[in-house]
C-alpha cells in the first residue's frame, strides 16, 4: 500500500474519532439521581417534618424512630376529625400493614378503635394482586371508580411510575374500606368501618384494653362451639357470594375470635365472583383453608371441602353466569337484527 495513502487514512480516522469525542462532550447528559439505598430511605423517614415537634397528637404507644413519622402522618386525619385521641399499642404487625389500638372520642360510643396503617411503600411487601384485580375497576381516593377516559392515570398505571404505583395502592386500600362498608351494612361479621385516610383505615376494635382478639388459628375450640362457628363462617361466605364477592384470602389466620364470636378481617384483595376468570379457584381455596381448620377442631362436615365449594359455586355463581350469558346473547341478537334492518 502507498504510505501516503495510509497516512491519509490514519488522519481521516483520527479526525473522525476527534469529531465523535467532541460531539460526546457537547451532548450533555440528563441529570441522573442514583436510587436511594435501604438505609437512606429509612433515614429519610425518620427526618422531622412539620407534623413532629409541634404536634398536639398524643401517642402513649412509643413507636420506633423510623416508625414515628409515617405513623403520625397516616393517622393525622383521624385525630383532626376527632375520631381518636391516642394511639395505645400496636396489636398486629404485617408485611403490608400494622394494626394499632387507639383511644376513641367518647362521642362515638366506644372506648377503642383499630387503625390499620399500611407500611411505607418502600417497605411494603404486597402480594401479587394481579389475580384479584381482574374484573375490578381502579378506585380513586374518594372511593369512586376511575374513568377509562382518564388516560393519564391509566398510562401511569401501565408504566408503573411512582404515581401509578400510588394509584394502585389507593385502589387496593379503598376496596377494603368499601367492602367493609357494604358487608357491615348487610349484617356480615366484620368490623364496623369508621373512616379512611390516604394510608389508613379506622374500624371497630375487637378485644379489650389488655389484648386484641386472637386469630382463630391460635384457638382450640370445643366441638359444639366449633360447629356453630363453622356455620357462621359459611354464612358469611354465602353472604359475600350473594353480593358478588369472594374474600380471596380467607383462612383461620384472617378470622378473629372473641368471647365466642368470630369476625372476618382483611378485605383489600376481595374479588368479583362474576368478573374474575379465576373466581372458581379463589372460592375453592378459601373454602379449603377454612375447612382445614374446622376439620381439625372436630367438625365432620368440614372434611368435605370440595363438595362444599362445588355446592356454593352451583348455587350462587353458575345460575347468575347462565343468566348473564343469556342476556348477552339477547343483546348480540338485537344488534345483529339492527344491523340487518339498517342495511
Amino acid at each position: 500500500m502507498n504510505l501516503k495513502y495510509q497516512f491519509d487514512l490514519d488522519d481521516d480516522y483520527n479526525d473522525m474519532f476527534a469529531d465523535r469525542q467532541e460531539r460526546r462532550v457537547r451532548k450533555q447528559k440528563g441529570k441522573h439521581t442514583p436510587k436511594k439505598t435501604q438505609a437512606q430511605i429509612v433515614e429519610s423517614l425518620a427526618e422531622p417534618d412539620a407534623l413532629e415537634g409541634d404536634t398536639p397528637y398524643k401517642t402513649t404507644y412509643q413507636p420506633s424512630r423510623y416508625e414515628s413519622t409515617w405513623l403520625l402522618q397516616s393517622l393525622t386525619d383521624f385525630y383532626r376529625q376527632e375520631f381518636i385521641t391516642d394511639v395505645l399499642a400496636m396489636v398486629r404487625g404485617g408485611k403490608e400493614a400494622s394494626v394499632y389500638r387507639c383511644a376513641a372520642r367518647p362521642a362515638h360510643g366506644v372506648d377503642l378503635l383499630a387503625a390499620k396503617v399500611y407500611r411505607p411503600r418502600q417497605f411494603r411487601q404486597l402480594r401479587n394482586d394481579k389475580m384479584y384485580r381482574e374484573g375490578r375497576a381502579i378506585l380513586r381516593a374518594d372511593g369512586k371508580e376511575a374513568k377509562e377516559t382518564d388516560h393519564r392515570l391509566m398510562r401511569a398505571i401501565g408504566k408503573k411510575s411512582d404515581f401509578g404505583v400510588q394509584v394502585e395502592h389507593t385502589s387496593w386500600l379503598m376496596y377494603e374500606y368499601n367492602t367493609l362498608n357494604q358487608l357491615y351494612a348487610i349484617g356480615a361479621a366484620v368490623p364496623k368501618p369508621y373512616a379512611v385516610a390516604e394510608n389508613a383505615i379506622l374500624m371497630g376494635y375487637i378485644g379489650d384494653e389488655e389484648m386484641a382478639a386472637p386469630t382463630l388459628s391460635t384457638v382450640e375450640l370445643e366441638r359444639d362451639e366449633a360447629h356453630e362457628l363453622f356455620k357462621e363462617t359459611m354464612r358469611n361466605i354465602k353472604l359475600m357470594l350473594l353480593h358478588g364477592m369472594i374474600h380471596g384470602d380467607l383462612s383461620a389466620y384472617n378470622i378473629l375470635y372473641w368471647e365466642g364470636k368470630i369476625t372476618l378481617i382483611d378485605f383489600p384483595q376481595v374479588t368479583s365472583s362474576h368478573g374474575n376468570s379465576q373466581s372458581h379457584f379463589i372460592l375453592k381455596r378459601d373454602v379449603e383453608r377454612v375447612c382445614t381448620y374446622f376439620a381439625s377442631q372436630g367438625v365432620r362436615e368440614a372434611e368435605n371441602a370440595d363438595v362444599i365449594a362445588q355446592r356454593l359455586w352451583k348455587q350462587h355463581i353458575e345460575p347468575d353466569a347462565q343468566i348473564r350469558a343469556a342476556d348477552l346473547s339477547r343483546i348480540e341478537a338485537a344488534r345483529d337484527a339492527e344491523k340487518e334492518y339498517g342495511d
